[in-house]
């Protein structure tokens, strides 16, 4: 089992930047494929972006595509998500979860494991 922990939120006016990262601890996260979900008040959970096992293919969602992008690290030990030109309606908790396949979808039930969020505000 895989425990994950997010970091990297905070508050940024609007057209900023932030760079979230998804850490893993129990098994490494090299294993999984991995995806950005999101959720605002009142709003029901919205994907983001995954990232394959192998850190070759990747899927964003098209309100993001070309402002936020997935990536991970050599090693695969942690999964980021670089967010630029960010708006006020970006404003959310924004989660990473893992999933034990070599890619996963881009519904929230094909994933196993999820943290417990980051939260990202965006000012206007």
């Amino acid at each position: 089992q895989v425990q994950l922990v997010e970091s990297g939120g905070g508050l940024v006016q609007a057209g900023g930047s932030l760079r979230l990262s998804c850490a893993a601890s129990g098994r490494t996260l090299s294993t999984y494929s991995v995806g950005w979900f999101r959720q605002a008040p009142g709003k029901d959970r919205e994907f983001v972006a995954r990232i394959s096992r192998s850190g070759f293919a990747t899927y964003s969602a098209n309100s993001m595509k070309g402002r936020f992008t997935i990536s991970r690290d050599n090693a695969k030990t942690t999964v980021s998500l670089q967010m630029n030109n960010l708006k006020p309606e970006d404003t959310a908790v924004y989660h990473c979860a893992a999933a034990d396949s070599v890619l996963a979808g881009v519904t929230a039930s094909a994933y196993d494991y999820w943290g417990q969020g980051t939260q990202v505000t965006v000012s206007s």
